[in-house]
C-alpha cells in the first residue's frame, strides 16, 4: 500500500479515541499515525494482519512454560503484582496464548486464575465474571480496537483490582524504523509510558510504573456510602 495522502481521511485514534491522528511515518511498506493527545503509535486499520495470519504468526512463538528463561521474563510483571494483590485473589490472564505460564505462576502463588485467549482459550465464561486482577503480558500491542478492550478489561475488573500490563513501550522516534518490536506482523499498536498515564486518567485508575515494559494501574474504590440521619418528628 502507498503511503496515506496527505490531506485524506485519517481515522480517530483507537487508543483514545480523543483526536485525529497524524502520519508518523512510512516504513517497510507500511503506514504508522501518531496521537499527539496519548502519544501512542499506531498501524493503519487498513494494514492490520487478518485473524489467519495473527494466529499462525502467535504459532511461531516459542513461550514455553516449562523455560526458567521465560519465567523469569513473566516475573518482572508477576513481582510486581503479587507484592500489591491480597491473599488468595480472583485473576484473570487476558490474552494467555497457547502456553499459559504466567497463569501458572500466579496460581503456585495461592491465586485462583482464570485464562482468556480468542484464539487459544475462547472460554466467553472467563468475561462473564469479575476479578480481583488482570494480566496482559506481551497483549495489548495485538488490539486492534484498543480503546473497546480497555474499556472491556476496567469492566472486568471489581473496584480496587488492579491491572498489569507488560509491552515494550515506544521511545525515540528515531529508531522505530529499524525497532524489533515493530517489525512483528501482528503488532499494531504501541505505547509510550505518557499513553498509559493518559488511559488511567480517562478510567479513572492509579497508574504505576515498577520497571522497564511494566505498568500497574489500579481501579478507583467506590465511593463511600453514607447513611443520612433521619430526624425526630
Amino acid at each position: 500500500m502507498s503511503p496515506q495522502a496527505p490531506g485524506s481521511a485519517l481515522p480517530a485514534c483507537p487508543v483514545c479515541l480523543d483526536a485525529v491522528p497524524r502520519i508518523l511515518m512510512h516504513v517497510d511498506g507500511r503506514d504508522y499515525l501518531r496521537c499527539d493527545v496519548c502519544e501512542a503509535t499506531f498501524l493503519s486499520p487498513a494494514q492490520r494482519p487478518t485473524a489467519a495470519v495473527e494466529r499462525a504468526e502467535y504459532l511461531l512463538h516459542r513461550n514455553d512454560p516449562a523455560d526458567a528463561g521465560y519465567r523469569r521474563f513473566l516475573q518482572r510483571l508477576a513481582g510486581p503484582l503479587l507484592a500489591r494483590i491480597a491473599p488468595a485473589s480472583e485473576g484473570l490472564d487476558f490474552g494467555c496464548g497457547p502456553g499459559p505460564a504466567l497463569a501458572a505462576l500466579l496460581r503456585a502463588a495461592g491465586h485462583a486464575v482464570s485464562v482468556y485467549d480468542p484464539f487459544f482459550a475462547p472460554d466467553a465464561d472467563a468475561l462473564g465474571r469479575r476479578y480481583d486482577f488482570i494480566t496482559c503480558t506481551e497483549v495489548v500491542e495485538h488490539f486492534h480496537a484498543p480503546a473497546t478492550e480497555f474499556a472491556r478489561l476496567d469492566a472486568l475488573l471489581r473496584p480496587g483490582g488492579w491491572l498489569g500490563i507488560m509491552t515494550c513501550f515506544q521511545t525515540d522516534d528515531a529508531r522505530f524504523a529499524a525497532w524489533h518490536y515493530r517489525r512483528d506482523p501482528t503488532h499494531v499498536v504501541f505505547y509510550r509510558e505518557a499513553t498509559f498515564h493518559h488511559l488511567a486518567r480517562r478510567f479513572g485508575w492509579q497508574c504505576e510504573v515498577p520497571g522497564k515494559d511494566v505498568v500497574l494501574m489500579r481501579k478507583s474504590d467506590p465511593p463511600p456510602t453514607t447513611t443520612r440521619a433521619h430526624s425526630t418528628p
